[in-house]
């Protein structure tokens, strides 16, 4: 099954961070908070604005990017853990 969001909304696979602090201790997973990082798995066409042309999407395919805490919807797609954002929700392109 193949998936293409709709308008503003764009697929995210969460980037995982290193389970060890820089000072060596091992963090458990009860204790890590969700990634706020991210790749761009698939993006809208775009959001309409009030004269109804099509304004297209600054993120693309491919794109890191940092997200709110509590943004989106956490989906399952062919069995891997995804997030579904608005594009608004997106705080930045990294890199």
């Amino acid at each position: 099954m193949s998936f293409r969001p709709l308008h503003d909304r764009v697929v995210i696979r969460r980037i995982e961070e290193s389970a060890k602090t820089k000072g060596g201790i091992i963090i458990p997973d009860t204790a890590k908070e969700k990634p706020q990082e991210g790749e761009v798995i698939a993006v809208g066409s775009g959001a309409r604005d009030e004269a109804g042309r099509l304004v297209p999407l600054d993120v693309k395919k491919g794109d890191r990017v940092l997200f709110g805490k509590w943004s989106g919807t956490e989906v399952k797609i062919n069995g891997e853990d995804l997030l579904i954002v608005k594009e608004a929700d997106i705080l930045g392109v990294i890199g």
